[in-house]
């Protein structure tokens, strides 16, 4: 590839990583109006700048800068209808890199015609947020095999009782619902402990860190050797719902329940129930339905449920290690080779 190429950031982006990208290869530029983007307003906060509620004359201007690049770094305002805009105002326009990992469904909502979706590739930085989940999920099974919710109650109550039986987990058996990069990840510091690790997912394939994989159609039959249930699946319409109340039924009594893939794979109903009648013995979660989790929501006043407000992949090299994975994939589109992470639209992921 001879011929320059545009980049537009079409998200907020700390300065030093703008000059990264704008250093990377003589044969790209880079275009970056921070007048678009205000402080944000929280580490890791892509929402602040850029909303939908922009002034229709603001928009139109965004757009215009927007549709000067044939590639385009993140969603523009996050929507899918953000997408589908710019897709529609940049003819020359041929990658979107979403800075997201489940990107999946901005650009299923987006409705492309066939024509758009065969001219613009979307990828999504899955892959950089797998260390800080597979921590979470360790996170939760030890919280669950320690019985954290006892130990605060008894805490809280200046209550010293005796000795106190734990499980462990070198002794337990996970099934990982999802065996992409996250559920890789947590199957290997699970392996580190000593658990036997199970994984599910749409192909049956070999997985690193696994010692078993089977289909998805197979998750009922599984779950019983569950001691820990972890979900790492993208939110698409065939995960919705996956885990539900049929599932959570066939697991061991008292199965600990992590979720650091998307709120919509577990049934929420279901898990609460379970949580309710002791099936689910505890769970740790950092996606949910709905978000933020409704203040009405049960979920929010349950003893032996942790609420993370889907932050658990935010530390303060996360924006560094998706202009990474950008640059890695900027590379192979200068030098004509493969892109990593490209969007399924069959698959919504």
């Amino acid at each position: 590839m001879t011929a320059k190429v545009q980049v537009v950031i079409g998200v907020p982006m700390t300065a030093e990583y703008v000059e990264r990208i704008r250093g990377f290869d003589p044969r790209v530029t880079v275009d970056f109006d921070p007048s678009f983007f205000p402080a944000e307003r929280t580490l890791g906060d892509h929402h602040g700048g850029v909303t939908a509620s922009l002034p229709e004359g603001e928009a139109d201007r965004f757009y215009d800068y927007l549709a000067k690049g044939e590639v385009v770094y993140g969603i523009p305002q996050l929507r899918p209808s953000g997408l589908r805009r710019l897709v529609e105002a940049d003819p020359d326009l041929r990658w979107v890199h979403a800075v997201q990992a489940g990107a999946g469904p901005f650009l299923s909502g987006a409705k492309l015609t066939d024509d758009q979706l065969e001219r613009v590739t979307v990828t999504t930085s899955a892959g950089v947020h797998a260390e800080p989940l597979a921590e979470f999920a360790i996170f939760g099974m030890l919280a669950g095999s320690q019985d954290l919710a006892r130990l605060k109650r008894l805490q809280a109550a200046r209550e010293w009782p005796g000795r106190l039986l734990t499980d462990q987990l070198s002794k337990a058996t996970v099934v990982i619902v999802g065996a992409g990069e996250i559920g890789k990840a947590v199957a290997v510091r699970a392996k580190a402990m000593g658990m036997t690790t199970i994984g599910v997912k749409r192909r049956v394939e070999s997985v690193d860190g696994f010692d078993e994989i089977v289909s998805s159609e197979d998750l009922k039959d599984v779950v019983g050797r569950a001691d820990h249930l972890v979900v790492t699946a993208p939110g698409t319409p065939s995960t919705n719902k996956m885990v539900n109340a049929e599932v959570l039924a066939a697991c061991k009594p008292g199965v600990v329940v992590v979720n650091v893939g998307r709120g919509t794979v577990i049934d929420e109903a279901a898990l609460i129930a379970a949580l309710e009648s002791g099936q689910v013995s505890s769970a740790a979660l950092d996606v949910f339905e709905k978000e933020p989790l409704p203040t009405d929501s049960p979920l929010w006043g349950m003893h032996n449920v942790i609420v993370s407000p889907h932050s658990a992949t935010l530390d303060d090299g996360e924006e560094g290690r998706v202009v990474d994975l950008f640059l890695e994939n900027l590379r192979n589109y200068l030098d004509g080779a493969a892109l990593r992470n490209i969007i399924d639209p069959a698959q919504g992921y």
